[in-house]
């Protein structure tokens, strides 16, 4: 459901108004012309006005900012480990990742597992990773060596041989299977480490997980609302010390997962400034979502809003001698954020004071 459809929310005004004090009955308001109904019970009102201009539907949520990706890292050498990276660790395409036999193992970008041998003369998704990684690394031009390409041939060969040299290894310019790492990103930070120091370095198995730098929240968003938020909404985020930055929506989970409680997708933002969000790892923080905008349109506080008789709703509007009108309105778009609702209607405009509760 939009937050065009959403008018069902000003029933709960009805109640507020009463409490405060404004009663009316409307049997016919788009009748005769509108008269001033109000009754004065004593009760204390104020005075919003009737603004132009921009409004946007805001959803808050609870979010948690942290980094984007989980990524295993499956060794596939065999021996013990001697050297791990920290928790923390920021490890680049091309460095270590951890040592076994005291031999470097290289982190490459790739997201295609490597399972075998790579040596002069083989072809596949594997050799398109390693060709595209040793371009990015320098270790050839891409008009000597192509990174779409496949084939592991001559400049592969001696780019191989350079990015044993840069790390210390044997330069056989070939990559024996556990001498590297495919990791969906060009720098990882270390988010969990599962071995020992002397421990065995059992191929297949995880020895540590890392996510991406990239710095990312990630809101647990009602199912329901799945519909209001899309790709590119504009969200604001208030960090844990109260700071606000910008953010945008980056993609929208498809795959509920469901609790004792509710049913939720995933959301992921990417913050506008990722240097404004810090380095906390985890953390809570409050996410304003907006799901649409209106330009150039009347608003009146929410609580402005009176409930008709007849159906619809009406705002009080005071004019400049004190006097009291209805004027019916139809609702568009709400501001839960800023508490005020679009209003279209005759004899209304900016500028003009409406009554609401005090």
């Amino acid at each position: 459901m939009t937050a065009r459809r959403r008018a069902g929310r000003v029933v709960a005004v009805v109640a507020i108004l009463a409490a405060a004090g404004t009663g009316f009955v409307v049997a016919d308001p788009f009748g005769a012309p509108a008269t001033e109904t109000s009754i004065d019970n004593g009760s204390a009102t104020g005075l919003g006005q009737v603004t132009k201009g921009t409004l946007s539907a805001r959803s808050q949520q609870n979010g948690t900012l942290g980094y984007a990706g989980s990524y295993p890292a499956i060794n596939n050498a065999n021996g013990k480990v001697t050297r791990l990276p920290a928790v923390g660790d920021i490890v680049k395409q091309g460095d270590a990742l951890y040592w076994v036999e005291g031999v470097a193992v290289l982190l490459l970008q790739g997201g295609y597992p490597a399972y075998r041998n790579l040596y002069w003369g083989m072809e596949g998704a594997d050799v398109q990773q390693l060709n595209a990684a040793l371009v990015a690394l320098g270790y050839a031009t891409t008009g000597e060596l192509d990174p779409e390409s496949d084939y592991f041939g001559r400049q592969t060969y001696y780019a191989v041989r350079e990015l044993q040299e840069h790390a210390g290894i044997e330069e056989t310019g070939q990559l024996t299977l556990g001498q590297i790492v495919f990791l969906p990103a060009a720098e990882i930070r270390v988010t969990q480490v599962n071995a020992a120091l002397g421990a065995a370095a059992a191929p297949g198995g995880v020895l540590l997980t890392a996510s991406s730098t990239q710095r990312e929240v990630t809101v647990a968003l009602n199912a329901n609302k799945q519909s209001e938020v899309k790709a590119g909404d504009p969200v604001t985020i208030t960090l844990p010390n109260g700071t606000r930055t910008d953010g945008v929506v980056a993609w929208v989970g498809k795959v509920a997962t469901k609790d004792d409680d509710s049913t939720t997708v995933d959301v992921h933002i990417t913050p506008s400034d990722p240097a404004a969000t810090g380095q906390l790892d985890q953390a809570p923080v409050q996410v304003s979502i907006v799901s649409e905008t209106v330009q150039d349109v009347l608003t009146v506080p929410v609580n402005a809003l009176l409930a008709l008789a007849g159906g619809g709703y009406a705002v009080e509007v005071v004019d400049v001698s004190g006097a009291r009108r209805l004027v019916p309105v139809e609702t568009g778009l709400f501001d839960d954020s800023a508490g005020r609702v679009e209003v279209r209607g005759d004899g209304l405009a900016e500028g003009q004071n409406v009554v609401v509760p005090a």
